[in-house]
């Protein structure tokens, strides 16, 4: 075996050995780099004699020659192997169920979704909607609403009353949503039409009431109000709300410290087969209160009763959620289940208008 057989062994093997494309350039600058190995022996044609390069010189080209063939084919099998490592490892399973996306994953509260159906019903009606904070003076939540000195609803059993300031005075987690109708009052000249949605606490827990609920007010003030208006307002609202062609309504006199007259508002339903239907069969269920606003709320807003009048009303949010929605309790609202959720919820793309549908 001459040295150029012995040469170009080496050669190959080291060819066939390299594991990548770096390993593989290295191999190909040790023999055909400009001080290669090859390189080296075609720098010898040029000493030697006419008959020795005719011997020699086709043997040292045909080596460079098959080094270079042999470099070509290693690196297309290199490339050939990264490329179906690659797809092995990007692999995709068609079979496979799609996955959704986080926008289609995700799912709105039925407490934030019925807040938002409220809202778009009002605001067709030329409402707006006013909100205030959660905690309360005594004037906004009980005084300046005409409750008197003495009334129970100021007592601890029914009200989370905070520690007192510097001042002894204590402020209070507000029991209703009507501070906020005092605010809006005393900050706006009439006419004024606002519902105010929101937070509201009281001591009570069992499967219909829990200590922190929703509520929605709402309050007209002008020179006009009257209670055809009040009534026109509420049979327009649970009509849309509840999804019906009509609903049938009828007014109990009541009491509320901050309205008179005030009146408890029934619907009329179906309950047959443990399911409420709203605009048909013969019983009545509860919605919510309302009344004219008492003249001294009207006075303690800086208001005169002579000149203005208005009504307001009142539900509950998770009530209304309840009833519309076939919930059968109230306490998993506050539980964080994402399985009750995943039922319940609603898609956040979904946006409750008048015109694409409440409940999309």
């Amino acid at each position: 075996m001459t040295d150029l057989d012995t040469l170009e062994g080496d050669l190959l093997a080291q060819v066939a050995a390299a594991s990548d494309e770096a390993a593989l350039d290295g191999v190909r600058v040790a023999a055909l780099g400009k001080k290669g190995s090859v390189s080296e022996l075609l720098k010898t044609l040029g000493a030697m004699t006419p008959d020795e390069r005719k011997a020699r010189g086709p043997l040292i080209n045909g080596l460079r020659d098959r080094v270079q063939s042999a470099l070509g084919a290693r690196r297309e099998a290199l490339a050939e192997a990264a490329l179906t490592a690659r797809l092995a490892a990007e692999r995709i399973d068609v079979t496979l169920p799609v996955r959704e996306a986080p926008e289609a994953r995700g799912r709105i509260h039925p407490i934030s979704q019925v807040m938002d159906e409220i809202a778009a019903i009002f605001a067709a009606m030329g409402f707006s909607v006013a909100e205030g904070p959660d905690i309360e003076t005594d004037d906004y939540n009980f005084t300046a609403l005409n409750f008197p000195p003495g009334h129970p609803a100021r007592e601890m059993h029914d009200t989370f009353f905070l520690a007192p300031d510097r001042n002894g005075h204590r402020k209070v987690l507000r029991t209703h949503t009507s501070p906020v109708q005092i605010r809006t009052m005393r900050s706006n000249a009439p006419p004024i039409r606002v519902i105010c949605p929101g937070r509201t606490y009281r001591h009570d827990s069992d499967q219909t009431h829990t200590p922190m609920f929703h509520q929605v007010e709402g309050l007209v003030i002008d020179k006009a109000a009257n209670i055809a208006n009040l009534k026109w307002v509420l049979e327009e609202f649970c009509r849309t709300f509840f999804e019906v062609d009509a609903v049938k309504m009828r007014f109990r006199p009541s009491f509320f410290p901050f309205t008179e007259p005030s009146a408890e508002v029934d619907i009329q339903c179906s309950r047959k087969g443990g399911e409420i239907r709203f605009g048909e069969g013969s019983d009545w269920l509860e919605i919510l209160g309302c009344g004219m606003v008492h003249p001294n709320v009207l006075r303690n807003c800086g208001l005169d009763p002579d000149s203005v009048q208005g009504f307001a009303f009142g539900m509950g949010i998770d009530r209304i959620a309840m009833l519309k929605y076939g919930m059968p309790d109230l306490r998993p609202f506050f539980e964080a289940d994402v399985r009750w959720l995943d039922h319940y919820g609603f898609r956040p793309l979904d946006i409750p208008s008048l015109v694409s549908g409440l409940t999309g």
